[in-house]
């Protein structure tokens, strides 16, 4: 959060560094809270007058970054991946979508297929700000070749929330994507806003590894060896899978790094704290999440050489095994089942961050730390499943990051 603030909740949010930076605050208080990026390149909530305290209480409500209430209501809750209906793999019908998508295109084929069936008039996403091209813009697409241009990707910082408030007044009904954090915040707010489940039918996710600061992106740019003001257009990913990271100049000439050298090296170590912590990676409150589905070696850890995209596409509610469904039959989208344990050595990261959050939460407890609720991820229980040493690790890793200032 940056300048003063009147909101206990949003001191609280910040003293803990707990912002996901989602935007569902300046939903809630449109009038009093706009999201601005700080000097450490996240977004965050800049207050321009007083919060109210009702306003307050709902923020407290709604955040994602205060805790976490996942309920299997009926599902299969799997310990490790959450609760679910059906998983699969599968990727876009259409080659040049499956291309240009970051993997296989599953997610951008659910999109176009609600556009197209009249299941929804709009879709909100995110997409490359044509001002910043490392930075990320809100956009309400209303065709399937909008939805095309918005594939791929967008490894920096997004509040699709933000703006959302307008959109309730309307009758427009959009299917909402956005990172786990930001779904978790749209269903909190459908509790005490019913407009939200009329205007927001669908909300949809997709396996995320944390935020990166825009410090990030500009790190990959110097290593790339090209000047921000001479960028033109930039994508993190895409054009192949996993695809590279690719920039490019104002005169046409090209600058691209590997997925492992761009995401791995570089854009990894730019994570926002509230990531680090996060149980929800994957997405949990989505009635439909994607992900990649890579190939494993022979032993079992996944393979980013180039080749044709394959999505990783779980339904997590009824609502959303039915979209795949209908998607499936209407031409869209091909799926054959997967093995959801085969997801515990091609997604590391994911499995790793569910089994150690607990000990990094343990960390803010006794730094004194404001802490948040996770309630519905097994926390302990994937604890059992992480090495002694790995949780020490965490534990101590995180208590030295709060002690020397560097959340």
């Amino acid at each position: 959060m940056t300048g003063r603030s009147s909101s206990p909740t949003l001191r609280r949010i910040a003293k803990g560094h707990l912002c996901s930076g989602c935007g569902a605050c300046a939903a809630i208080a449109p009038e009093a809270i706009k999201m601005q990026v700080d000097d450490a390149g996240f977004l965050r909530p800049l207050e321009t007058r007083d919060v109210s305290r009702e306003q307050d209480q709902n923020i407290a409500a709604v955040c994602p970054g205060l805790g976490l209430d996942l309920k299997p209501e009926g599902r299969r809750d799997h310990t490790l991946w959450g609760p679910y209906i059906e998983v699969y793999s599968g990727q876009s019908c259409d080659p040049a979508l499956r291309h240009k998508a970051s993997s296989g295109g599953g997610l951008s084929a659910l999109l176009i297929h609600l556009l197209d069936s009249g299941a929804v008039d709009r879709v909100l996403q995110v997409g490359a700000d044509p001002d910043l091209p490392i930075g990320n813009r809100i956009v309400l697409n209303d065709t399937g070749s909008d939805v095309f241009n918005s594939a791929g990707s967008r490894y920096a910082p997004s509040a699709p929330l933000a703006g959302i408030a307008p959109l309730l007044e309307t009758e427009i009904r959009i299917a909402f994507v956005g990172k786990p954090c930001d779904v978790a915040a749209l269903r909190a707010l459908a509790r005490s806003d019913p407009r939200v489940d009329q205007r927001f039918p669908y909300m949809l996710s997709f396996f995320c590894a944390g935020v990166p600061s825009l410090r990030g992106a500009r790190e990959v740019l110097d290593v790339l060896g090209v000047a921000e003001k001479n960028v033109a257009a930039f994508r993190y990913r895409g054009d192949g899978w996993p695809g590279f990271a690719t920039a490019i100049s104002e005169t046409g000439e090209k600058a691209r790094m590997s997925y492992a050298d761009s995401w791995g090296g570089i854009l990894s170590r730019h994570l926002q704290f509230r990531c680090k912590i996060c149980p929800d990676g994957t997405g949990g409150f989505a009635d439909v999440v994607c992900a990649d589905a890579w190939e494993a070696d022979e032993r079992g850890y996944p393979v980013f050489a180039e080749r044709d995209g394959i999505s990783l596409v779980l339904s997590r509610t009824k609502k959303g095994e039915d979209l795949i469904r209908a998607a499936r039959d209407a031409g869209k989208l091909t799926t054959e089942p997967f093995e959801l344990e085969t997801l515990t050595s091609i997604q590391p990261g994911q499995r790793d961050k569910r089994r150690l959050a607990l000990s990094r939460i343990t960390a803010l407890w006794v730094t004194f730390r404001p802490i948040p609720r996770f309630r519905g991820f097994h926390l302990a229980r994937n604890a059992r499943h992480a090495t002694t040493r790995l949780l020490a690790k965490n534990f101590l890793g995180t208590f030295r990051r709060i002690l020397t200032g560097r959340m």
